[in-house]
């Protein structure tokens, strides 16, 4: 990030760090659409009654006012206040509803934008930063392949982006249904309540969440201790995860025939479901992880958390999951699942700890150079030949000596310098009879004509290495 973005959580990357991060981009929307899901982008801000739908996160919106305003803010109730989105979710519910009657369902978007957030930051974590986003939403309802569907996309783009340092990624899978079955059968009551304690298992550990349980949700020591039993269960299929979950319900008195129960079991089926399909495609890529809660009100059913091998310090970098409730039109509800990627985070990480970097600032794969000012006319014909055959071209901004205007390419990392065959001074030597060019990596220098040229397509390529 660029030394000088001095007000904190608002990053400013540099000319060469933009480049990995526009690869980024462009990779993961190449994957996206390759799947079937639809561009959008929403408005920057939304009402504050739409963003407080996110429930605790509303403490972290950034709030607009105008200058003249300023002061007298509390005249108008927050939810009637314009506020900057702080995720993409909440925006596709307002969207999906307000134009539903040229939408085609269930909708498969993708989407990628700036989103701000007043939480701390910290390494890794912004006030401002881009979340590449895919979401299905269907009307009236949706089928739950979705949930599968979904993960895969996500792990397939991770791959891709491999090639960029990232190494192997793994969802981790949860089902809010089955969390909160168990809970109910423990006897316990502040469901959101647990939810957002349990999630934090990683960050604080057991003990502290047990702590928390038994403080804010009014949790027995026993049942807290029930709950990271739940929290801890592995299996390496359906069917045994099914079978320890049972035996885990048996040991604490919750009944097969209670509602409790059955709630759970429509969770643990569904989990199950995706697990197994994920692993006949992509074996691996998709596992079950009981301690997965995502600590927000929307979320429904499926949940999912995606975490990086070997940078567990960086958490997770994918998030979502089912939401059935966020929007509704009259009696007709749209639920849908969705995926996550705080792709300001993935960046940082693929720069500063994967060793990602352009192998050129600049995107023009030649430098014509300018003999004097007069003959920058012909320079710049010579240039709107080479883009009009679709090669990415910059011409001297001064007629300097030919070394600077060298030096000048060398710096962007533009490879080829073209000399036009008019040299006036006849600079550094004798005319040339006809256009040249340089290759500066190789100092291969030959004759070129900008009707027919053509440069190497390795070496013109701007690109992302490790």
């Amino acid at each position: 990030m660029a030394k000088g973005a001095s007000i904190s959580g608002f990053p400013e990357w540099l000319p060469s760090e933009r480049v990995v991060e526009q690869r980024v981009i462009d990779t993961l929307r190449k994957v996206f659409e390759l799947n079937g899901f639809i561009g959008i982008e929403t408005r920057a801000v939304e009402t504050g009654a739409s963003l407080l739908k996110k429930g605790e996160t509303s403490k972290e919106i950034y709030l607009l006012s105008r200058l003249q305003e300023v002061g007298h803010e509390s005249d108008t109730p927050i939810e009637d206040r314009l506020g900057l989105h702080f995720d993409l979710t909440v925006p596709l519910s307002r969207y999906v509803v307000e134009h539903s009657g040229d939408l085609a369902f269930p909708f498969k978007r993708w989407q990628i934008q700036k989103v701000w957030r007043g939480e701390r930051p910290q390494e890794g974590r912004f006030r401002e930063f881009v979340q590449a986003d895919i979401d299905v939403i269907g009307a009236g309802d949706l089928p739950d392949h979705y949930e599968v569907e979904l993960p895969l996309v996500m792990v397939s783009a991770l791959e891709e982006l491999r090639a960029f340092g990232l190494p192997k990624a793994t969802v981790h899978a949860n089902n809010r249904k089955l969390s909160e079955g168990f809970y109910r059968g423990l006897g316990l009551t502040d469901i959101e309540g647990v939810l957002r304690e349990i999630d934090k298992l990683d960050k604080i550990g057991a003990d502290e969440v047990v702590k928390l349980l038994v403080e804010s949700c009014g949790a027995t020591e026993d049942q807290a201790r029930a709950c990271l039993e739940l929290a801890g269960l592995t299996a390496a299929d359906g069917a045994e995860l099914a079978a320890k979950f049972d035996d885990l319900c048996a040991a604490h008195g919750i009944a097969q025939e209670s509602d409790a129960y059955v709630l759970a079991r429509q969770g643990l089926d569904t989990l199950a479901m995706i697990v197994d399909e994920a692993a006949a495609i992509r074996p691996g890529s998709v596992i079950a992880d009981l301690k997965i809660a995502r600590g927000l009100d929307y979320y429904t059913g499926s949940v999912y958390e995606t975490f990086l091998d070997g940078a567990a310090s960086l958490g997770s970098i994918c998030s979502g999951g089912r939401y059935d409730n966020l929007a509704s039109q009259g009696n007709r509800k749209y639920p849908g699942v969705g995926l996550s990627i705080g792709l300001s985070r993935l960046v940082s990480y693929m720069l500063h700890t994967a060793g990602a970097h352009a192998s050129r600032v600049s995107p023009a794969a030649v430098l014509v150079a300018v003999w004097n000012e007069e003959d920058r006319p012909a320079a710049n014909r010579i240039a709107a030949q080479l883009r009009a055959r679709g090669i990415a071209t910059d011409v001297a901004p001064t007629a300097a000596k030919l070394g600077k205007q060298i030096k000048y390419a060398d710096k962007l990392g533009i490879p080829y310098v073209w000399f036009p065959a008019s040299a006036a001074d006849g600079e550094e030597g004798a005319e040339p009879s006809g256009d040249e060019v340089k290759n500066i990596v190789t100092g291969e220098q030959v004759p070129a004509d900008c009707t027919s040229w053509e440069p190497d397509t390795v070496v013109a390529q701007q690109s992302v290495e490790i």
